[in-house]
């Protein structure tokens, strides 16, 4: 009998998802909780932290709601703190938290911002910076003490296509509306989550730390029919992901049948960056 199903299976580990309520952050938590692990829910949003977790307890799984700003250092080490009371241990660590401009209908209408780079407000960039790239140092930095106590652990941090290439903006324009832009702190702190990625990949060899990144590519969550046409078009498989598309990815990283990776990029972009 082929050991190869064991070597995804997270019975007994403890993992922490932050942004945990979101799009994939939910996902993510359910693929790892559906895999054995005990599972946290980090998120901001503690009415969306407490759900999640109730609808994993209520499938059968072992869940906690963690509440957390991630640009908080004192916010961060509680987090992690928390799981350390809840289950004595935390094996993984998942980065999902992130500004991360929608161009779907119910975020669109609510955007008063265009995007454009010319006159992207300096608060607005410092804001972006402190939650999508400073929160994931700080995430790292609170949980990487516990996995060096323990002998091992397991970092992914969440990049995008947008990471490795610039936005197509011809995307986000609708005829007869305003100009709208991928913004530009978007690719900037994408980017620098492989370079985060990477360089802590090298600081924890010999430590058995693991240090990878996820890069997913757009997921399809309610857009209009232009907009989805004109991504299909640019998509090697033709198509958007659906939200559940990633957790293959994000379970081959988080156990052991990644266990010769570290300091790597999986992208699951559906071809994009492969034209």
């Amino acid at each position: 009998m082929s050991k190869l199903p064991s070597l995804f299976d997270l019975t007994g580990r403890v993992a922490l998802i932050t942004g945990g309520a979101g799009l994939l952050g939910t996902e993510f938590c359910r693929a790892l909780a559906e895999a054995g692990a005990h599972v946290v829910v980090a998120d901001l949003n503690r009415q969306a932290a407490e759900q999640t977790a109730q609808d994993l307890q209520r499938s059968g799984h072992t869940a906690m709601a963690a509440i957390v700003d991630v640009t908080d250092p004192e916010a961060t080490r509680r987090m992690v703190q928390q799981a350390l009371q809840a289950f004595g241990r935390l094996d993984i660590l998942v980065n999902s938290a992130a500004l991360d401009p929608k161009f779907d209908p119910q975020h669109t209408e609510a955007s008063s911002s265009s995007g454009a780079f010319e006159d992207f407000s300096l608060q607005a960039w410092n804001q972006a910076l402190a939650v999508n790239l400073t929160g994931a140092f700080l995430c790292c930095q609170a949980a990487a003490e516990p996995m060096l106590q323990q002998g091992s652990g397991v970092m992914i941090n969440i990049s995008s296509m947008y990471g490795l290439v610039g936005p197509d903006q011809r995307l986000y324009q609708q005829p007869g509306q305003p100009p709208k832009f991928k913004p530009v702190y978007y690719s900037v702190t994408k980017a620098g989550i492989l370079g985060l990625t990477r360089y802590l990949a090298a600081y924890y060899a010999g430590k058995n730390i693991r240090v990878n990144a996820l890069t997913p590519g757009g997921v399809y969550n309610g857009h209009d029919e232009n907009f989805v046409r004109s991504y299909s078009a640019r998509a090697v498989l033709g198509r958007m992901a659906e939200k559940n598309e990633m957790n293959g990815a994000l379970l081959f990283l988080a156990s052991d049948a990644s266990s010769y990776m570290t300091g790597a990029n999986l992208v699951v972009d559906g071809g994009w960056t492969a034209w």
